[in-house]
This record gives C-alpha cells, structure tokens and sequence, in this order.
C-alpha cells in the first residue's frame, strides 16, 4: 500500500514498509548499541587473560612475602565490588605469548621476577634506616588486533589491582610509621622522665659538689696537718727506737747481772748451812755463857758481899766490880742468846731462800736478756718500720694535702659544671615533654584506618572509572541515533513537494505539509529509542518519563532541522547533516576535544537534545523548540524561493 508521501529523487512512492523500516532504523541502531556498550563490566568473564608470574618471594623478618602471587590471587579472585570479572588463566610466557597471537587470549599480565623485592624495598627502606626503593611495575600486553576498549579495560583491571596492592602495603607501611610515632613518643616521655631525673640529680650532685670545696679544703689543711704530726711521729719513732735499743741494752746488763748474781748467790747458798751451824752453836755457846755468867756474877756477888775489905782491902771492891761485870756479861749473853734463839729458825730458811732467789734470779736474768732481744726486735722491725711508715705518711699526707686543695678546686668547678647540667638537662627535660607531647600517638585502631586514609587519602564518589559507559553514554547515543534517524527520514522523503512551484498552497502550508510525517516518524523514533533504553538501562517511572518526553521532542526538533538543511542546502545538506552526527559523537565522548571543536559541538541542535536526555529541564527544551521554529521558518523560505523561476527552468522541467 502506498502512501501520499513524495520520495526524494525518484517516483517511487512511498510504502508502509519504508515508514516502518525509517522509524524502526533508530530505535535498531540504538538498541544494538545500548545493548553492546550498557555496563560492559558486567561481562567481563567474556575475556580472558592470562597472568605470567615470575616473581620470585623475598624474606622480611624471617617471613617469606610473595606479593607477585597475592596480586595473582586478587586479580582472579576479583573485586567485591563487581559481579563479574576477567576469565584468568595462570600460565608462562611461552603460552601468553601464543595465547595472544591466536586469539586465545586479550590480554596478558606479567609480573616481573623483582616485584615483590621492588614492592618491599620502600618499607625496608624506611625499616633499615636507609637505602634505595624501587618502584614494582607489572607489565600489561594486549594483541596488535585487539578491539578498540579491551585494552581501555584490562589496563583498567590491573592498574586498580597494582594500585590496591600499592595501597595495602602504604597501609602497612604507614601504619608502621604511625605505631612508630606512639612508640617513640612514649620513649620520649620516658626519656624526659629520665632526664627529669637526672637534673633533679645534677642538681643535688651540684649541692654535694658545693659542700665538696670547704670539705676538701679542711681535708687538706688536716692532711698538711697530719704531715706535719706523722714528721713529728716518725721523728718521735726514731728517738723511741734509739732509746728502746739502749733499754734493751740496758734490760741485756741487767740480765747478766741477774745471771752472775744467781750464780753468786747459789754459791753463797751453798756456805750457808755452815753458817746456820754456827749461828746454832753460837746460840748454844751465848745460852751457856749467860747462864755461867750468871752464875759467876752470882758467885762474885756472894764472894763480894762476904768479902771484908779490911782483910781484903781491895780485892772486895774488885770482886763486886767483877760481878758487876759479870753481870753485864750475864745480861749481854742473855740477849745474845734470845736474838740468836730468835734468829736461829729463821736463818735456818736462808739456805733456801738463797736457793730460791738464786732460781728467781737466773730466770730474772733471762728474762731480762728475753727483754733485750724484744726491745732491740721492737726497735728494729717495730720502731724502724712505724718510724718509715710514719716518713711515708707524711709525704702522703702532702700528696693528700695537694690531691685535696686540687679536689676544692675541681670540686669548684664540678659544682658548677653540674649546676649547667641540672639547668642543661632541666631544659632538656622540657624540650623532649613538648617533642612528646608534639609526637602523635595512636591506638592500633586509630594506626589502621590513619594508615587507610593516609594510603588512599581522595576517593571519588559518583564517577565509575571501572566501566567505559558512564551515565551520560545513554542519553549521547539516543541523540545520535534520533538525530539520524531524522536524516533517514529525508533520504527517503523529499523537504518539500515536488510541485511547490505549481501548488497552490501556502509555502508555510507547503513546508509543514512535507514536516508532518517526518515529525510524526521523529515522534515515534524518540518513543522507541525510550522503550528500548528503558529495557537495557531500567530508569524508575519519573525519570523515564522525563528522558521519554524529551526523545520524543528531540526526534521531532531533528526533523524540522533535517528537512531544513535538505530544503535549503540539498543533497549537501545531508551531507552536513551526517557531519553534524559525527561532531555530536566526537563532542560528547570526551572532554579533551580541541576548544574550538567543543564549541562547534555546543552550538548543534543535538547538544540541547544531549543536555534535556541526561536531565529534564526547561532550558534544553526550549532550546529545542527554538530550533525546530527557526528550522521550520528556514523550510518556509526555502520553499518560499522555489516558487519562482525562469521560463527555460519551466520549459526544461517540463
């Protein structure tokens, strides 16, 4: 069945078949392309990779880390984050390199046999107090063949696996660091304690060393004493020694003398019973005497008394003369005989006590000359030595007097060497409180999510870097699409009847005429490439009817816009039209496009259709609506100038 609808440069009409092939053209050509592009990360597991692991494990404190096979493990494990990832095959070089010439495989990932030592050696760096870090690289190879986003999307893959193996060791690493700080923060605190300490110390030390000069001064005036005391002593030592040698002399007479008087006197002892005999027979003879005498004074006194001096004469008075005498002879024996009576027991004992006292003697003797030899080894080994000694002490003493005018002198300086380290160490003290006080200090915690932060510090929320086809993919494709789809539309038609010059109608009545279907075909584009996007991408209701009002205004405005260029420009104005697609294509992917072009881009219809799709709003429908007016009035003078010609273009056409 054919319709009214003129079809540009040709009479053929126009079928059903060609309006639904038209309006069917956009919504294929955006659902096939929704349908390729729309969250691609989703099928992942439709590539695969291979993973080349040449790392070789390095030791730190003992612990064997093999980071080339974490980082292995996390790439086939994938993310939490996504529903799908890559096919990984763990294979060689030999195989990688195979698999990527055959096709087998659409991307491989080397790690290299230093990783995991170039991975460590900042941390060991830091740990050992010096040396070189080096930055570990992994190395992603992708077919010369290869489609155009596969390498956009493996390079992806393992640079967000390199970066959160970078990002798990920062972690440790600053996390070390931050314990490190609590660490030395405490040891600071303890050493400001210590150093608290130790100028509280300083300064007693420096008190004590202040009382040190008065003593050490006083020390050297009684050394300088003793000196002079241990001179007089040594001196004083030699005089007791010589006086104690001529004592010994003197005790070693004396014993001889002892020794000679005991020998006399055993001699001596030795005559005296003869002298005991006769102090007896004298005591015997004294007795009689006295007795006899006695006797005879007696008998003078009687012959006296009977004597007459007339007959005797004188011999009367000699005789009382005689006995008088005989008397005092009587009276002399008398006593004799009672001292020697008295004596006799007692000189009887001499002859021992001679004996004893000679005993006594000798002993006393070699005692004495004992005496002398101790005197004489007191004043040798005793009185000699002490006397040295005393010398010895004397010049020590001086030493000592020195050493201790020296030690005030030092003791001086000691004092205030340690007043300037109490105040040194006091402001010691200070500073390492404020430095610990400064220092950080972290629980394990806190040292975990620091390190997280610290490692990661900027995450971006709203952007989606692990896919190629963002939120505004979408709305560019459906402008595209609709926008030649409209150019469908009039290769197919003409912008305006053949028989305008002939017509009778308005030219605007003429213009709207040819506009009609092909907005009513814009209409139902946008309405298609709505149902369709609504499919793949599943809008809620609101946003949906929004994105759906805006495709169907955007599928009429582009007619308006596509008829305009081919009434006024012709079969060039198609060819403009499929350029002005390609800008909007080239415009909206990136932002980095040249300024100029990106300008170009923002001043085509599509770019209001681009704004509205992403987001309902009254400006980009306007904008629309100007655009389709100002292509309408466009169509109208152009159809307005094809109403007047030449008699040769009228005869020619005819």
């Amino acid at each position: 069945m054919t319709l009214p609808i003129e079809r540009a440069r040709s009479r053929k009409p126009i079928t059903w078949l060609t309006i639904l092939g038209i309006l069917l053209l956009p919504a294929a050509v955006g659902g096939i392309l929704v349908a390729a592009l729309q969250n691609p990360t989703e099928r992942l597991d439709s590539m695969t990779a291979a993973i080349v692991n040449l790392d070789e494990p390095v030791e730190i404190d003992g612990q064997l880390t093999p980071l080339g096979r974490q980082l292995a493990s996390g790439l086939v494990e994938g993310s939490d984050e996504l529903d799908s990832n890559l096919t990984w095959v763990i294979s060689n070089e030999d195989d990688a390199k195979d698999g990527l010439a055959d096709g087998s495989y659409q991307a491989v990932i080397t790690i290299p046999e230093d990783f995991s030592a170039a991975a460590t050696s900042a941390g060991q760096a830091i740990s050992d107090g010096g040396g070189d870090a080096e930055q570990a690289t992994i190395q992603v190879t992708t077919p010369d063949d290869g489609l155009v986003a596969d390498d956009l999307i493996t390079s992806q893959i393992a640079n967000v696996a390199a970066s959160s193996m970078g990002t798990l060791l920062s972690e440790a690493t600053t996390e070390n660091i931050l314990v490190g700080f609590t660490t030395i923060g405490d040891q600071i605190g303890e050493a400001a304690d210590g150093a608290v300490t130790l100028a509280d110390g300083a300064r007693d030390a420096a008190t004590g060393a202040a009382a040190i000069p008065d003593g050490a001064t006083q020390l050297a005036s009684g050394a300088s004493e003793l000196g002079t005391g241990a001179t007089s002593l040594a001196s004083g030592l030699d005089t007791l020694a010589s006086k104690t040698r001529e004592a010994a002399g003197g005790a070693g007479r004396i014993g001889t003398g002892l020794t000679d008087g005991a020998a006399e006197l055993r001699a001596q002892a030795g005559q005296m019973p003869a002298l005991v005999g006769a102090i007896s027979t004298g005591t015997d003879a004294a007795t009689d005497a006295a007795t006899k005498s006695g006797s005879l004074a007696q008998r003078l006194g009687a012959m006296a008394e009977s004597c007459d001096p007339a007959v005797s004469g004188d011999l009367c008075d000699q005789l009382s003369a005689e006995a008088a005498n005989a008397a005092d002879v009587a009276t002399s024996a008398g006593t004799a005989s009672g001292y020697l009576t008295t004596v006799e027991p007692q000189v009887a004992t001499l002859p021992a006590a001679f004996t004893t006292l000679a005993n006594e003697l000798g002993q006393a003797g070699a005692g004495a000359t004992t005496l002398a030899d101790g005197l004489n080894q007191l004043a040798t080994d005793g009185l000699d030595q002490s006397a040295a000694g005393a010398r010895a002490l004397s010049s020590g003493a001086v030493q000592l007097s020195t050493g201790a005018t020296e030690l005030a002198d030092g003791a001086t300086e000691l004092s205030t060497g340690l007043d300037t380290l109490a105040t040194g160490t006091g402001d010691l003290a200070g500073g390492l409180r404020t430095a610990s006080d400064s220092l950080p200090s972290f629980s394990d915690s806190e040292s975990t999510s620091l390190a997280s932060v610290i490692a990661d510090p900027v995450a971006s929320k709203g952007a989606d870097g692990a896919t190629i086809f963002g939120p505004t993919a979408i709305p560019l494709l459906a402008a595209v699409v609709l926008w030649f789809g409209a150019l469908a539309s009039f290769l197919v038609m003409r912008a305006h009847t053949a028989r305008t010059l002939t017509s009778r109608r308005s030219s605007a009545g003429l213009a709207l005429r040819a506009f009609a279907p092909a907005a009513a075909i814009g209409a139902a584009q946008g309405l298609l490439v709505s149902l369709i996007v609504q499919i793949v991408a599943g809008y809620d209701a609101a946003a949906w009817w929004a994105f759906a009002g805006v495709a169907v205004l955007a599928g009429v405005v582009f007619a308006a816009v596509n008829q305009a260029l081919v009434a006024v420009f012709g079969g060039t104005g198609r060819w403009v039209s499929a350029l002005v697609g390609v800008l909007a294509v080239a415009t909206g992917l990136i932002s980095t496009v040249p300024g100029w072009l990106a300008d170009l881009g923002a001043a085509l219809p599509t770019a209001p259709a681009f704004t509205g799709l992403i987001a309902a709003n009254g400006g980009a429908a306007a904008a629309l609506v100007v655009w389709g007016v100002l292509s309408l009035v466009a169509t109208t003078l152009a159809v307005t100038l094809r109403r007047t010609t030449s008699t040769k273009a009228a005869l020619a056409t005819a």
